[in-house]
């Protein structure tokens, strides 16, 4: 409580079904001239851009898409999009999507009006000037990057997710419509709902923890752990998807101004290395890290088994913690996530290499516990 804190989040968030259709009045008032709709392929071919297309032409606001953007977005996808945007003379971002599309917008924000390459802004708060405007859609219950001051590009040559905490991409408006969500394939619903779950009880036991983020985290875990396995099994479900897209955008509050861990840390490198979905990779490390943090973390995982439904009385603190991290998993394989990383196609032998590159990527430091390569091999073959 003697700590002062710096509390990041954007400007406006809208959240709530329906809330998409609020953005044309936004868009009327704000004086932009012509947007970058950054999104990917695929909600272009199931017609969600096409819904946001209406509402820039509705507001009379002139646009260009790029939307080639990749799963684990690049450092060529950032470039690409930023010349679209200087061709085209935009003076404002609108990203749509899950974190992809959001990482990349932001990523091109920023090179828009600080220059450079991407690569020079990896670490924490390197660019010295605010990005361009940007107004994040999200369209999935799981980064939560449309409100965060974090995004993460791939360096390709490298093969490295490059992480940047930066307060100057914040966007201007942060959109979550559960609508945008309902029909999402049901392995994307759990992939990124289990990332959401990630963000929510790393944020919870990180060092970085105080009031304000415990308050929001431990809520996060509640309401993912109560509507996760009904929005899989009915994409429908709209009481679902609410509850999804609050508990995904409060973790993401959480996270943002206190910190990850090393279950990001971990999986950033398997991202980098084999292109695979960033929520899956947390969603398989996740019990194995936390494992290995629990007895650092006091009584923080009897609350996060409570949270999850488990009745703690009686326990020993090392019972509550065998409970929370068997209630992980359980929610985990309930969702239909892999049980392990070969399943995933993860190789033996990359494990040292990426066990090097984790103990160095920006999230470790928030890890509660001292983390050494040795620990780090460990993890990634007990998660095999």
């Amino acid at each position: 409580m003697n700590t002062s804190r710096r509390i990041y989040l954007p400007p406006l968030s809208i959240v709530g079904p329906g809330s998409l259709k609020e953005l044309e009045e936004e868009f009327k008032s704000r004086g932009f001239k012509k947007a970058l709709l950054v999104t990917d392929n695929m909600l272009v071919e199931i017609g969600l851009a096409s819904q946001v297309e209406d509402i820039l032409k509705a507001a009379s606001l002139e646009y260009v898409v790029y939307s080639d953007v990749k799963q684990n977005p690049t450092v060529e996808n950032v470039n690409e999009g930023l010349k679209v945007l200087k061709d085209n003379g935009c003076d404002c971002i609108v990203t749509l999507g899950g974190g992809s599309p959001q990482d990349c917008g932001k990523a091109i924000g920023i090179l828009a009006t600080n220059g450079g390459f991407i690569e020079d802004y990896e670490g924490i708060h390197v660019s010295k000037k605010k990005s361009l405007p940007i107004i994040a859609i999200n369209t999935t219950a799981g980064t939560a990057s449309e409100i965060t001051i974090n995004y993460v590009i791939t360096d390709e040559a490298r093969k490295v997710k490059m992480v940047m905490v930066d307060k100057n991409c914040l966007v201007d408006i942060a959109v979550n419509d559960p609508l945008l969500m309902l029909n999402k394939p049901a392995a994307l619903t759990a992939a990124t709902g289990m990332d959401a779950l990630t963000h929510a009880i790393e944020a919870y036991v990180t060092a970085g923890a105080y009031e304000w983020s415990d308050t929001l985290a431990l809520k996060a875990v509640k309401l993912i752990g109560e509507s996760l396995r009904d929005a899989v099994k009915d994409g429908k479900n709209v009481e679902a998807r609410s509850k999804m897209a609050w508990g995904q955008f409060i973790a993401g509050q959480a996270f943002s101004n206190c910190g990850l861990g090393y279950v990001h840390s971990m999986a950033h490198q398997l991202g980098g290395f084999y292109n695979l979905p960033h929520g899956v990779c947390n969603a398989v490390l996740l019990p194995f890290v936390e494992e290995f943090n629990a007895d650092a973390c006091g009584d923080k995982f009897r609350d996060i088994a409570e949270a999850l439904g488990e009745d703690t009385t009686g326990m020993s603190t090392e019972e509550a913690n065998k409970a929370a991290i068997n209630a992980i998993k359980k929610l985990s394989s309930d969702v239909g996530i892999p049980s392990g990383l070969k399943e995933l196609g993860v190789d033996e032998k990359d494990i040292e290499l990426m066990s090097k590159n984790a103990l160095l990527d920006v999230c470790a430091g928030g890890n509660p516990k001292q983390v050494t390569l040795e620990d780090t091999i460990n993890i990634y073959k007990a998660a095999l």
